[in-house]
Order: structure tokens, then C-alpha cells, then sequence
């Protein structure tokens, strides 16, 4: 993935997304194949990459009996180099806390944080060192929408900052709004990778008219050299396959046909996702 990117690791729930990220960072041993790490050769390079990169995996996991505070306190005094930070450990916990929006819950007991104040609990431990590459698996998994909006909103700025972030969502409107480059999984394999763009190549226009007279607009689109026509009230949906919409106009215009409404419609990641893998955008079996 290019530094400075944010790269969405697209995929339905059960694709395999959590496992590669889990492999990615040496939690798990895979059957075969090699992997760098910031350009290191993982797992061996553990001790020298992994300091370099927060991740959120999952549902995060810190000490039920003590406050967000604390248990940021507590994470952020192991591995190498916490006599370095200790100095400044009070002011990047606060930092931390307020960027995710747990300021005035920093004092809780993490036992009575609900689901989506512990993903922000988590994304914090991710914030609270300097980061090369943030890994983010689901990181508005539990949110409401107010939330979901937020860590959003934190993601586009991190990014905006020069921070390469790695995330995981089978939310497609999630990586749609905040990704500039995209990975599509299914079923345990990588599909495609590339800029977020080229995901949309791979599904063809449509066309979406609305006229006075649906039935022959049909016919002559048809005509045309259009396909999979069908009629939603007085508008006419068909699949473009190389026809222009101009051409469509001029000649609905030419049978005397009153357009009112003639739209290429954006190509959705959903749709792009269909048409690269057959399917829909449901759990793996």
C-alpha cells in the first residue's frame, strides 16, 4: 500500500479480512508465504517494525478494574522505549482521550465502558505514541452514528497528517467516504487493488430517464444498444454497455418523447463489488 494512503481492506464478514491483519502482524503463523512490514520482513522484524505501528484488532482488550486512564497508563509503560516517553505519557494520555472523544469518561472503571467507548478506548492505545502506520480492524464496530461520524472525521485528519492508515470494514459507505485506495477480499482472497477509482471501472454505467411516456423511451433505448432495461414508475434504469448518454437524449428527443429527468448514475462501491466478484455483499459461506 503507498505511504500516506488510507487503504480500505474491503470484504464481507467471514472474507478473511481480521485474519490477514492478524497474520500482518505476527499474531498468527500462516501455512505459507512471506510478508514485509514496513518494508521489513515480518515475523522476524517484530521487535524493530511493531513499535512503528498501532492497531486496533478486534475487540480491544485492557484491565476491566481500571479506568481508561490507567489502562493507558498501564499499556503505554511496555515495550521498548517507555523510559524515552515517560516524560511526556500524562500529556499524549490526554491527547489521546480527547481526539476519540473519552475525555470526560477517562476516569471510568473500563467494566462499565459500552462496546463503542472501548473501540474508542482501543483507537486511543493506537494514537498514543508516534505511528507510521495505523492498522484499524472494524473501528466503528459498536457505535452509533454521532460516533461513527467522529472517528470518521479522525480518520481524514490522521490521514491529512501524513499518516498511512490500514483499514478493515465491510461497511462499503465507511471506505467510500474516507479511503483513497481500496483492497477487496472474498473468501480468503485478494480480488483486486489499486486506487479507489479502479474498483469503479470494473462495473458499467447506468442510465436512469425519466419521461412521459416510459414504455416506448424503453424501446428506444433499447434500440440504441443499451440493456438490462427495466421501468421504476415513469423512469426507464438501463445499463449504458459503451452508449452515450447524449446519443440517448438526441434520439428520445428525435421520437418525440418528453425527457425530464436523464441521469448517469455513479457507479456505488457496491455495485463495483458485484460486478468484480457475482455476488452480493453478504457474510461468506
Amino acid at each position: 500500500m503507498p505511504a500516506g494512503s488510507t487503504y480500505g481492506f474491503l470484504g464481507p464478514n467471514g472474507s478473511g479480512k481480521t485474519t490477514t491483519i492478524r497474520a500482518l502482524l505476527g499474531l498468527i503463523n500462516p501455512d505459507s508465504g512471506t510478508w514485509d512490514l514496513l518494508g521489513q520482513a515480518m515475523p522476524g522484524a517484530a521487535m524493530s517494525a511493531l513499535p512503528r505501528v498501532g492497531a486496533l484488532v478486534e475487540g480491544p482488550a485492557f484491565y476491566p478494574w481500571l479506568t481508561g486512564r490507567a489502562n493507558l497508563a498501564r499499556f503505554d509503560a511496555l515495550g521498548p522505549g517507555w523510559k524515552r516517553l515517560s516524560a511526556s505519557r500524562k500529556s499524549r494520555i490526554s491527547e489521546a482521550l480527547e481526539r476519540v472523544g473519552l475525555t470526560a469518561a477517562a476516569g471510568k472503571k473500563y467494566r462499565t465502558y459500552s462496546l463503542g467507548m472501548r473501540q474508542r478506548l482501543g483507537l486511543a492505545w493506537a494514537l498514543l505514541r508516534p505511528r507510521e502506520l495505523l492498522i484499524l480492524d472494524e473501528p466503528t464496530n459498536g457505535m452509533d452514528p454521532q460516533g461513527t461520524r467522529e472517528i470518521r472525521h479522525l480518520v481524514r485528519q490522521l490521514g491529512s497528517e501524513g499518516t498511512t492508515i490500514f483499514l478493515s470494514s465491510h461497511l462499503l459507505s465507511e471506505i467510500e467516504q474516507v479511503c483513497s485506495h481500496v483492497g477487496v477480499m472474498h473468501r480468503g482472497k485478494l480480488l483486486m487493488q489499486g486506487p479507489i477509482e479502479q474498483l469503479g471501472a470494473s462495473a458499467v454505467p447506468k442510465l436512469r430517464v425519466e419521461v412521459d411516456d416510459p414504455q416506448r423511451a424503453a424501446g428506444v433505448l433499447e434500440s440504441l444498444g443499451m440493456s438490462g432495461i427495466s421501468l421504476e414508475g415513469q423512469q426507464v434504469v438501463g445499463v449504458l454497455d459503451g452508449v452515450r448518454p447524449e446519443d440517448c437524449c438526441r434520439e428520445l428527443v428525435r421520437a418525440g418523447i418528453a425527457v425530464r429527468l436523464l441521469v448517469p448514475e455513479r457507479i456505488s462501491l457496491e455495485d463495483a463489488f458485484v460486478a468484480l466478484t457475482g455476488e452480493g455483499f453478504n457474510v461468506a459461506g
